[in-house]
């Protein structure tokens, strides 16, 4: 990914991915780059020290995920979702008749997936595709005329 992509205030990039990942059903949380770890860090630990390796600039730990105030570095993106279980499960659960307004339980039978993250993987990898290639073609990375 090229450095410069996204925003400082709006249309930050490290805010459109998540927004774009939380439009998924069962995603309940997107962490970037260091994720939670970051509370747990001293400034001088969460710092991304900026270096130079054969001309390039880099980031030397990566703990921001690539973005940094919003805009990606050009480092890799570092970008990982916490899925919730699928809810569809054979052991009966708890649930309520809405037409008796009446506590009762309820079992599931058919087909379901009993684990949906297999499924979710790239269908996150092609939201994170989108929101990169629309933020590309907004930065004239892409020339929007080369695919007609």
């Amino acid at each position: 990914v090229p450095a410069g992509l996204g925003e400082p205030v709006f249309e930050k990039l490290d805010a459109e991915i998540a927004c774009a990942l939380m439009s998924i059903g069962s995603v309940k949380a997107v962490l970037i780059g260091a994720g939670c770890k970051f509370a747990e860090m001293q400034g001088s630990e969460a710092n991304d020290p900026i270096a130079l390796r054969g001309g390039k600039l880099v980031t030397k730990t990566n703990n921001a995920g690539g973005i940094l105030g919003g805009i990606s570095t050009g480092m890799p993106i570092v970008v990982r979702i916490a899925v919730k279980p699928t809810p569809s499960i054979t052991k009966p659960q708890q649930t309520v008749d809405m037409m008796k307004m009446e506590e009762g339980k309820i079992r599931l039978r058919g087909r379901f997936d009993p684990n949906i993250c297999p499924r979710i993987v790239p269908v996150a990898e092609a939201m994170l595709a989108l929101v990169l290639v629309d933020h590309m073609l907004r930065a004239g990375k892409i020339d929007p005329l080369r695919f007609r």
